[in-house]
């Protein structure tokens, strides 16, 4: 098991996640995400020493947020474990095919969010979206569902390579895991960004020029994955960060 966590397509997903969260399509909307979510004022989240209350109320209300995308997420991965498992049992011999295929796709979308070169109609934005926020922790609930189900062109992309990961795995526990650990590198942010609001307005000014240069890096990286899957290296790799990763049996 602890072999297993020490995987580099778990960091990958997990890198992922925090990617999602820092790009263009999330990161700036965050204020808007809290306060919609939480039911507070701006300054009431933008006070340097929020009360107990404040923090509790964000603390609860993004736990269900996170908890609400997460759900969807993790099913997406254990649906890519299982189309995995049916295409290796019919159709063993092309499944390097279909792993090639994969990668190809994840090349693509990693040109497209470096925008080398735009893929609108294979992208295409799909949203749902709730006009007013159903009460208490359950409608919280429910918002984090609806995030997960209406992601934008540039968190897409990244979400379709880690399921593409998951479902080159074979595996249906490892989609389940591959995607868990992405929710976890898309929900820690959130719940930080929350809890340390008025620090995360500061930061956000700092790095806000830096966006574009955070989506061509995520961009490089779905590159990189796909790459490594065209031509089966992630095991390979992931064996040469074994002998710089101490697991302990």
């Amino acid at each position: 098991m602890l072999q297993e966590t020490a995987d580099i397509t778990y960091w990958i997903a997990f890198t992922a996640g925090i990617l999602s969260f820092a790009s263009p399509c999330v990161l700036p909307l965050i204020p808007s995400y809290l306060t919609y979510i939480t039911g507070l004022s701006f300054s009431q989240l933008d006070e340097a020493q929020p009360s107990a209350k404040v923090r509790i109320t964000v603390l609860l209300h993004s736990l269900c947020f996170i908890l609400g995308f997460s759900v969807i997420f993790i099913l997406l991965g254990a649906i890519a474990g299982i189309a995995s498992t049916q295409i290796q049992a019919f159709l063993r011999e092309g499944l390097e095919w279909v792993e090639k295929i994969g990668g190809l796709m994840i090349l693509l979308f990693g040109v497209h969010i470096t925008g080398l070169f735009h893929f609108g109609a294979l992208l295409g934005e799909k949203r749902v979206q709730l006009h007013k926020k159903p009460s208490g922790f359950i409608g919280t609930f429910v918002v984090g569902i609806a995030f997960a189900a209406g992601w934008t062109p540039c968190i897409g992309p990244i979400l379709a390579s880690i399921l593409m990961v998951a479902a080159s795995s074979g595996q249906v526990g490892e989609g389940v895991v591959l995607l868990a650990f992405y929710s976890l590198g898309l929900g820690i942010p959130f719940l930080v960004s929350g809890l340390l609001f008025h620090q995360f307005l500061t930061a956000f000014k700092r790095i806000r020029k830096y966006i574009r240069l955070i989506e061509i890096g995520t961009g490089v990286m779905l590159i990189a994955v796909g790459l490594m899957l065209m031509f089966n290296l992630l095991g390979p790799i992931t064996m040469f960060f074994y002998q710089w990763i101490p697991v302990q049996g």
